[in-house]
């Protein structure tokens, strides 16, 4: 039986997911293939969840396609610290 993700897809085609600022109940816009997003009213940063799998599966480049696995991967390598627009190491 092939492999079949569950979660491929949050990553095909991007989609905008609108979530609740924990800090000050702001919207946040966030798209399914963002590491992070900032909310516009108070700053706080939030992490989406959704990409965690692509951290540890087996299939994750596969699946998301190497720019984003790779982007994905730095992200966490560095500690957090979110790749810069344009940054293709």
């Amino acid at each position: 039986m092939a492999y079949e993700c569950a979660g491929k897809s949050n990553f095909g085609t991007p989609t905008l997911k609108i979530m609740k600022c924990p800090e000050c109940g702001g919207e946040i816009e966030i798209f399914s293939t963002d590491v992070t997003a900032v909310c516009d009213n108070c700053g706080h940063k939030i992490y989406n969840d959704i990409n965690i799998c692509v951290l540890y599966c087996a299939h994750a480049e596969e699946c998301v396609g190497t720019e984003l696995y790779n982007k994905l991967v730095r992200y966490r390598d560095t500690g957090g610290v979110p790749p810069q627009e344009g940054d293709h190491a």
